[in-house]
């Protein structure tokens, strides 16, 4: 126990749920112990409130910080737009430069409007599709935030978001009367898609979904959607806040060859800055401007130039390449140790995006084992991995040599079943649940 266990406590008295995101709680990785506060963070090494230094293999910022903490070239700018004032009575010229950048990456979009986070431009996008379409119905797969159109799919049934990403997702406080306005699909499932089609004609207004998450699209997956929803006068909007800039400068389905009508970008694209940019066809867009969507905080300059300095580091230094070498070594790595020290675990997600699972039926036990020892041993871990360019082989190879010692001690406890004594903490948690 440190100050950031304490401050944590005192927060929970005066933050509903603890934090503000679901993903940093702390009881998502090891309830008490988890330092859940840093004092500072450069390349991808932490500090918590009591000096402590850690190496942090796990979510690098919930997947934000593509490049690192603290990048020099981004904060660079950065600061000079805080010396310039970030904020006018005036526009940033930035937001020109960036949509002629973004329209440039993405050849088949003509404009481009700006948010601050990925719930945001989800919701901004899903307003313009029902705007430009004069239709309400939704059909969605994966997760695609906290908004109100969204977490209405659980008005209906409250098991429809089980399946994308976060499991016990209450639909409290969405107004009912969007009941049967939002139906989800699973990834790859074609039949399940022309289904909600047939079901649904007529009432459409758009389909959103993540193009790329955990595996990669069945052969025609992405067409077959993409050719139906032309037929049907639907917008296609395709959802990048967590796989775009990880396989390519860009979205995901540059890879795919299969263009939406709508993309969206957060996260990765500015590197930890608030950011986000909904881009799109002409068509499309123009029903911005007859529907009011504004905010002051969309203009400042701030998240513009850490958006235009990470795409230029990106472009230099094929950012790319080293997300997939780095996410390589680690799947490998997991993979060569499980085998050595007899693990029964499952690998899974693309390359910068990785993760691993326990196959046992205390799987959550080992789990928040796996987090605590990895703890001890200096390091951010979980069963999860978001590549950064800030990773270096030696980090890698450091973090693989406590991974290689952690493994043996699960190994051990599974067989001598004592997994739960050697907990320092209660178990992980799983999904939303309500804190005490």
């Amino acid at each position: 126990m440190g100050k950031s266990q304490e401050l944590y406590k005192k927060a929970k008295t005066l933050i509903p749920g603890g934090t503000q995101l679901l993903s940093k709680r702390p009881e998502m990785f090891l309830p008490n112990l988890w330092p859940s506060y840093y004092s500072k963070a450069k390349g991808c090494k932490v500090w918590d409130l009591d000096g402590r230094k850690y190496q942090d293999f796990s979510y690098m910022g919930i997947g934000a910080n593509i490049l690192g903490y603290a990048d020099k070239h981004v904060n660079k700018a950065v600061k000079k737009a805080i010396d310039d004032s970030s904020m006018c009575t005036l526009n940033a010229p930035e937001e020109v430069e960036l949509a002629d950048k973004l329209c440039e990456i993405h050849p088949w979009a003509d404009m481009v409007r700006y948010a601050k986070s990925g719930g945001e431009s989800a919701t901004i996008a899903i307003r313009i599709a029902r705007a430009s379409t004069k239709k309400d119905i939704v059909l969605f797969c994966g997760y695609h935030g906290w908004h109100d159109w969204y977490l209405a799919s659980n008005l209906g049934d409250d098991k429809n978001l089980e399946g994308h990403l976060l499991p016990g997702l209450s639909p409290l406080g969405v107004p009912k009367g969007l009941k049967g306005t939002s139906f989800p699909f699973a990834y790859n499932d074609k039949k399940a898609f022309d289904d909600l089609i047939k079901k649904y004609d007529g009432k459409i207004a758009t389909v959103i979904m993540e193009p790329l998450r955990n595996t990669y699209p069945d052969a025609g997956f992405l067409e077959h959607i993409r050719k139906v929803t032309k037929q049907k006068n639907i917008v296609l909007i395709f959802d990048e806040i967590s796989a775009g800039f990880r396989l390519c400068l860009g979205g995901s389905h540059l890879i795919f060859k299969v263009e939406p009508d709508i993309a969206l970008f957060g996260k990765a694209f500015s590197n930890g800055y608030p950011m986000a940019a909904v881009i799109g066809r002409r068509s499309i867009m123009e029903a911005a401007q007859e529907s009011f969507i504004s905010s002051t905080y969309w203009t400042d300059k701030i998240g513009l130039v850490a958006a235009l300095e990470t795409i230029k580091k990106y472009k230099k230094n094929k950012v790319e390449k080293v997300l997939d070498k780095n996410g390589t070594m680690i799947q490998n790595g997991w993979e060569k140790l499980a085998h050595k020290n007899n693990l029964n675990i499952s690998i899974m997600g693309i390359k910068p995006l990785s993760y691993f699972s326990f196959n046992y039926e205390n799987d959550k036990e080992i789990k928040t084992l796996f987090i605590q020892e990895m703890l001890k041993n200096g390091f951010l871990a979980t069963t999860g991995y978001y590549a950064s360019f800030a990773h270096k082989s030696d980090d890698i190879n450091d973090y693989l040599k406590s991974v290689d010692h952690v493994f043996k001690l699960i190994k051990k406890a599974i067989k001598d079943n004592n997994v739960k004594e050697l907990l320092d903490s209660e178990v992980c948690h799983g999904g939303f649940k309500r804190l005490t």
